[in-house]
């Protein structure tokens, strides 16, 4: 799958809380972007009940340059103290703000793609902003976010859009493999938000001047089809999830304009990293790409275990 095999150092600092067990795992880089990543982790460590591991990739040592104070400096002063400051200030956040779930921060030394990447293993959840300190003004997306939509072995939530979401959790179905991952992360999600859930699959008979969709199958079967993947899904989750139920959505459009669209009143938008049609080597698809980039809410990007 093309995912990172480079190992990231084990961590330098830990501060409090080093228990094991589940747990939610969450980057910060110094930005106010991440400090609201870091509040949104919380709630949903908190939601879970599990503990949240706040993680700061600390790059320098593997350049070999002093991390320490200069001589003729403060003494308060040193990478390695900006470094621990920019962790304490974003695990006291998240104390803040979900007081009863344990917080524990880890200072790592290595490059922070492959820092979450390798620590998301045994994780429920990486929690990282569309955009940090590090994006370029041009980008529309950080690559820490789109990395790791692609290589985490979790699921990924991305932090970007209204600064308080509310409505429905959105499902993106499409009985796709990584749709059908996507399906039971939803269910979970909305009870756990105590929030509405809203399953949508988009359909269109015409998707493209090389679709030679119409000239075998109407609108109408089409329609029916698209109608009986969305049912599909649906069946076997309500097995899975008794308490929880969805209202199925069957609308008209492109994939990618109707979720846009949709996300505007959504609290979260929940999808597989991959659609059907989605070409083999590529590790996120047209869709994914799109509501990560344009979503007026969190997106979160879930893999199937077994592709």
């Amino acid at each position: 799958m093309g995912r990172s095999e480079e190992p990231a150092a084990a961590a330098e600092t830990t501060t409090g809380g080093a228990g094991g067990g589940p747990f939610v795992l969450v980057g910060t880089d110094g930005s106010p972007s991440a400090l609201r990543v870091v509040e949104v982790a919380a709630r949903e460590a908190g939601q879970r009940g599990v503990r949240l591991v706040v993680a700061h990739a600390f790059i320098w040592p593997l350049f070999r340059v002093s991390l320490e104070p200069s001589l003729y400096g403060p003494t308060e002063g040193g990478l390695r103290r900006q470094a621990q400051i920019v962790l304490d200030t974003a695990v006291a956040r998240a104390r803040a703000v979900a007081p009863d779930t344990e917080v524990s921060g880890e200072l790592i030394s290595g490059e922070p793609l492959v820092v979450l990447a390798t620590r998301s293993r045994g994780a429920e959840l990486v929690v990282v902003a569309s955009r940090g300190t590090g994006a370029f003004g041009g980008l529309v997306l950080g690559s820490v976010a789109v990395h790791l939509a692609a290589h985490a072995e979790c699921p990924v939530l991305v932090v970007r859009g209204r600064d308080e979401p509310e409505g429905p959790v959105l499902l993106a179905v499409d009985g796709s493999p990584d749709s059908d991952a996507a399906v039971d992360f939803a269910f979970a999600e909305a009870r756990a938000r105590g929030a509405e859930l809203v399953a949508v699959h988009a359909w269109a008979p015409r998707s493209g001047p090389g679709d030679l969709t119409p000239l075998f199958h109407g609108a109408e079967e089409v329609h029916a089809e698209a109608g009986r993947v969305l049912d599909a899904a649906l069946a076997r989750a309500a097995e899975r999830h008794p308490g929880t139920k969805a209202e199925p959505r069957l609308l008209r459009g492109k994939p990618r304009e109707v979720l846009l669209e949709e996300s505007g009143s959504a609290q979260l938008v929940v999808m597989g990293a991959r659609g059907r049609g989605g070409f083999a080597g590529l590790l996120l698809g047209s869709v994914s790409q799109a509501l990560l980039h344009h979503a007026h809410c969190p997106v979160a990007v879930v893999r199937n275990s077994a592709g």
